[in-house]
């Protein structure tokens, strides 16, 4: 299965020590450079664990469509999308409400971070969300008040 990610999803696990649910789905993760260079660009949340072999930095080949999604993305998800699509991925991971539709619009498999804690629940690999939204958002992830609630009740927490 190939898997490609932008920065946001390995930040937020990151900020909660939850970057391993991603081994549980998946042998490897793809990123292009900019994610990678996105992510080092200071030592934060993703810093050291962006450097796991789980994580692959690939290269994109077509600057053109890149250029034309940087009319709405920033450089991260516009290489992620480029990369996803060249790759012909599986699943795209990107979080940003822009990013997602247009990810969508080209016919991608995105998914979401908290969709990977809702099937780690399920699976039996974590025991509670809650802890982890309330960190998230403690530590400056913002989630909206409907997303929070739908996604305790997708897990049985409400």
């Amino acid at each position: 299965m190939i898997v490609v990610s932008n920065a946001m999803p390995i930040i937020t696990l990151a900020c909660v020590n939850q970057v391993d649910i991603l081994k549980h789905f998946f042998d490897k993760v793809y990123i292009p450079q900019a994610v990678y260079d996105e992510i080092k660009s200071k030592i934060a949340y993703g810093h050291k664990e962006i450097d796991d072999d789980f994580f692959e930095v690939r290269n994109i080949k077509d600057e053109f469509a890149q250029n034309i999604l940087l009319n709405d993305l920033d450089l991260g998800e516009a290489q992620t999308i480029v990369l996803a699509k060249e790759m012909d991925a599986d699943i795209v991971l990107i979080d940003e409400t822009i990013g997602y539709s247009l990810a969508k619009s080209q016919q991608l498999n995105v998914q979401r971070t908290l969709s990977f804690l809702i099937a780690s629940k399920k699976k039996g690999y974590i025991d509670e969300v809650k802890p982890l939204l309330d960190e998230m958002i403690e530590k400056g992830r913002w989630i909206s008040g409907k997303v929070y609630r739908d996604v305790l009740g997708f897990c049985g927490e409400l």
